[in-house]
């Protein structure tokens, strides 16, 4: 076995760093999505307050653990997580969702959110499988299958 080309898990050392710098995007891109979470946690009106506040706990929580495991993955793989704001900003896709009270104006940012961090996860699970990164797919598989079904509920919400 070729140990040279190698990081601490087995895998090969250009394609985990390639790997982990799309881990490092989607870290930001989450860190923004938390944060939107929680100002639409906090700041949510309106007769469906009370139903909306909760979601958007739930998710927020979520989303927390979310951030944690991508940057735990990232540094399995031999690499650094990002860890500051400056650079989550530099690399986020998600803007900053400012003063929504709106619970329908929220639940379609939501959206727009989990669309970015959907297409972010497949890139990163093709990428992930052609570098033969079986943690990183298996991460990448259970956040599709959540998102995927996340997406209908708060698309059928809206309809």
């Amino acid at each position: 076995m070729d140990t040279i080309n190698k990081n601490n898990i087995g895998l090969d050392i250009e394609k985990s760093k390639k790997v982990a710098e799309n881990l490092n995007d989607l870290l930001s891109n989450y860190q923004l999505f938390y944060m939107n979470l929680r100002g639409f946690h906090w700041n949510i009106k309106g007769k469906k307050f009370f139903e909306l506040h909760l979601k958007f706990e739930e998710l927020y929580n979520d989303a927390l653990l979310k951030v944690d495991e991508i940057a735990e993955r990232v540094l399995t793989l031999s690499e650094t997580p990002f860890h500051s704001f400056k650079k989550y900003l530099d690399t986020t896709e998600i803007k900053s969702a400012e003063n929504v009270t709106d619970g329908e104006v929220a639940v379609s940012k939501i959206l727009e959110a989990l669309n970015i961090l959907l297409a972010k996860e497949r890139t990163i699970l093709n990428m992930a499988s052609e570098a033969n990164d079986e943690g990183t797919v298996a991460l990448m598989s259970d956040y599709i299958v959540q998102q995927e079904k996340l997406i209908w509920m708060l698309s059928s919400y809206l309809d």
